[in-house]
């Protein structure tokens, strides 16, 4: 089994995207990072957790999932980098091959200690707009070989009619 260590906020500072969402709205940053590490999670089979620290979200240690992810939010003075390497150490086993991803030239070098892989932000950016592309050729590969329907209908109401499938109005 495979997983995936994320440094929340590590990533967030170094992905353009996200950097630019936190400069206005953090919790949305936060939001827009775990989903973007639940495609991860579904494309790749890795187990992901991402690591918030407690410093931009005072008060008690927090863990929760948000589509299918893990995530933590340390207690009050331990650092996401702390809880990181803890979590490397007490997840690797035999079976298991724990992978970090932060651009923490520090934390890099504690996590090698511990036995996990690195991946730097810039990295799974790269990997992620690879998966993107992945999941599009598949929606899209998908959409060709759905069966077109026995009556013929225009565009205007197959789009009523797919709105109704989903529950929109």
């Amino acid at each position: 089994m495979d997983i995936l260590l994320v440094d929340g906020y590590n990533i967030i500072g170094a992905w353009p995207e996200l950097r630019a969402l936190k400069e206005h709205d953090l919790p949305a940053a936060r939001d827009r990072l775990v989903e973007r590490m639940a495609e991860y999670q579904a494309y790749s089979g890795f187990r992901v957790i991402v690591v918030f620290d407690a410093y931009y979200v005072q008060g008690t240690e927090k863990k929760y999932k948000n589509h299918k992810i893990e995530v933590i939010f340390t207690k009050e003075n331990e650092t996401a980098d702390e809880r990181i390497e803890k979590l490397a150490i007490s997840l690797s086993n035999r079976k298991t091959q724990v992978h970090v991803a932060t651009s923490d030239f520090t934390e890099q070098w504690a996590i090698f200690g511990q036995g996990a892989l690195r991946k730097s932000a810039r990295e799974l950016l790269i990997e992620m707009s690879s998966i993107e592309k992945g999941i599009e050729k598949k929606v899209k590969t998908i959409q060709e070989k759905r069966p077109a329907s026995k009556i013929k209908i225009s565009d205007e109401m197959a789009e009523i009619f797919e709105k109704w499938r989903r529950g929109q109005k």
